[in-house]
């Protein structure tokens, strides 16, 4: 056999085999890079995993507080203890408004969802909506939603006793309110949220809100509470509210105005009744109402408290108080005589006139007819700054400090820009606008012997400090002169009480409309009982009454009327006139517009 002669291979490794060199020597493994790079990487890696190791040992050696957080927030929950909003009552302890307690119903979507159809659709109907609205509830990605809030306890009972897994409660406050429409002006209404959106309710919003409290609790996934771990805060209910108002005088002034105004074909109407005393309003009530209740078709129209927000220009029962200042300050008397014939007055080139020819006549009787020359004779005899300081130191033009809101200022322009015409029109009422607050408000210098007292919309305990507008004599000479407005030959006799004197100013105004009077009237009359020892002002307003008469007199003196016997019963206030039998003459006179 022919021995073969051992092969001869290129590769390094063969050849060096063949001459006896390691494997490791080999060139083609020979690494051609600087030893130091492999030294940095080696101490880059060797870095890391120490920076690693630090890390490690500050989570959960020293820094502990962050890791436990984020577990707890997988499994705690702090919720929220709901206080009890305080109630709203009468001056006599009536509950007007009080908390509830019902249930929000919220839901998991992604576990509800899961639920049989026929669950989704009994649950549908027991919360009042269709399936597609609750669909379109559920189809969220949120983690949590509302289904529905403030529902009553039976129904939430119900809910939770359909079984379906996602659906929880959580305990909240419904306001209710037991007048409804009586007094819904007055006290208002809250929201979902419970905090309070229009009267009394948003005016002592602080007082009657409470403190909301917290609890920490362990919940499982579904939400449900496995464990109460600590109270974090409890809550603090809110205060109880005593307002001045009293209930049964606010439902004789309601029913009242309502009667009226449906009478009359109103448009609308408003009525305010004022303690003399104290300042304290017992009553206010406005048509169109609603019922704080059942907000579901509230309208704007109803919502509003004309007897604070609107504004008119008051006519003739702004009268008094120019005739008052002239008396105030000697430049008349009651007995001082001015010419009114012909029944038409021409200033610039502008006339103004009476509704009837009257002729001459003193001061008690410009009152008595309401003389528009007569007053603005009056007037004209006064320098313009008198007359404004006048009508802004009983309030009018001026920002209102009822503690109510909603209350605006009205308009007195500036004296130095009146023309004479304009201090003529308006010192019977026009070119000048006021609320009926405010002009209920004003007429207390005549009823309180000549000072001017705030008034209130809580219970009053200490008797107020009033600030001095005209004199005693003064406040008593224009009582006298209010008093001949309802007697026979004055321009409200409807307005009599039969038993009590009796006193006040009717008014009859045209409306504007697009910066124009239109004929479109706002009839009114404000109103003093008994005279003899006042303790009740009564402002009423009807908005475009259209069943026939638009007269102060014959549209809003009735309403006072009825109300003022009523009202002083309910008082106790006894009779101060033996006068039973109330006379009204065919041929009543008119005031002047």
């Amino acid at each position: 056999m022919t021995r073969m002669p051992p092969r001869t291979n290129v590769a390094g490794g063969r050849v060096a085999a063949s001459r006896g060199v390691a494997f490791s020597a080999s060139p083609v493994l020979q690494v051609q890079m600087p030893a130091w790079r492999s030294r940095v990487v080696l101490f880059v890696l060797f870095m890391a995993f120490l920076a690693l190791a630090g890390r490690a040992l500050w989570l959960q050696g020293v820094s502990t507080d962050f890791l436990q957080k984020q577990g707890a927030s997988r499994y705690a929950r702090t919720l929220e203890l709901p206080a009890t909003r305080g109630k709203i009552t009468d001056r006599n302890g009536q509950v007007l408004a009080s908390s509830v307690p019902v249930k929000a119903i919220w839901a998991i979507p992604d576990d509800v969802q899961e639920a049989p159809p026929e669950k989704l659709r009994e649950l549908a109907k027991l919360l009042g909506m269709s399936d597609a609205e609750l669909r379109k509830k559920l189809d969220s990605d949120r983690n949590f939603v509302y289904l529905k809030r403030q529902v009553e306890q039976d129904t939430a009972d119900k809910i939770v006793k359909l079984g379906i897994a996602g659906i929880e409660t959580r305990k909240e406050y419904k306001r209710f309110y037991p007048e409804g429409e009586v007094m819904a002006h007055v006290v208002g209404f809250t929201n979902v949220e419970d905090a309070g959106q229009d009267g009394m309710e948003l005016g002592s919003q602080k007082t009657l809100a409470g403190v909301t409290g917290s609890r920490r609790v362990i919940k499982d996934r579904l939400g449900r509470i496995v464990e109460d771990i600590e109270a974090v805060r409890e809550p603090h209910d809110g205060k109880d509210l005593t307002l001045s108002i009293d209930s049964k005088i606010q439902y004789i002034a309601f029913t009242q105005l309502k009667e009226a105004v449906e009478k009359n074909k109103a448009k609308a109407g408003g009525i305010i009744v004022v303690d003399v005393r104290t300042g304290e309003v017992l009553a206010l009530a406005n048509l169109p109402t609603y019922n704080p209740n059942d907000r579901s078709v509230l309208t704007g129209a109803q919502l509003r408290n004309r007897v604070l927000t609107d504004t008119f220009e008051p006519g003739s029962t702004l009268k008094p108080f120019t005739v008052a200042l002239a008396l105030d300050t000697h430049r008349v008397t009651p007995s001082t005589v001015f010419q009114t014939s012909p029944g038409k007055l021409t200033i610039g080139t502008a006339t103004i006139g009476d509704s009837h020819a009257h002729g001459p006549l003193t001061v008690a009787q410009i009152i008595e007819k309401s003389s528009n020359i007569g007053t603005a004779k009056i007037a004209l005899e006064m320098p313009p700054q008198e007359m404004w300081e006048m009508f802004t130191s009983v309030g009018l033009g001026q920002q209102p400090k009822f503690g109510f809101p909603g209350a605006v200022a009205g308009r007195v322009r500036p004296y130095k820009s009146w023309r004479p015409i304009e201090q003529a029109t308006m010192s019977y009422g026009h070119g000048i606008s006021v609320s009926l607050i405010q002009l209920a408000h004003a007429y207390t210098i005549f009823a309180r012997n000549g000072d001017l007292i705030p008034l209130s919309f809580q219970k009053v305990n200490d008797m107020p400090v009033g600030h001095r507008v005209i004199s005693e004599n003064t406040a008593l000479q224009m009582r006298r002169m209010l008093e001949t407005v309802v007697a026979p030959g004055g321009t409200a006799p409807q307005a009599q009480v039969p038993g009590y004197r009796v006193g006040g100013k009717t008014g009859t105004a045209y409306k504007i409309e697009g910066g124009k009077y239109v004929k479109k009237y706002v009839s009114s009359f404000v109103g003093i009982a008994p005279m003899s020892d006042p303790r009740l002002i009564i402002a009423v307003m009807l908005d475009e009454p259209s069943a026939g008469s638009h007269f102060g007199g014959t549209v809003a003196g009735p309403v006072f009327a009825n109300v003022t016997a009523n009202a002083l019963r309910a008082l106790n206030v006894a009779p101060d006139s033996s006068v039973t039998n109330i006379i009204i003459p065919k041929d009543a006179i008119e005031e002047s517009m």
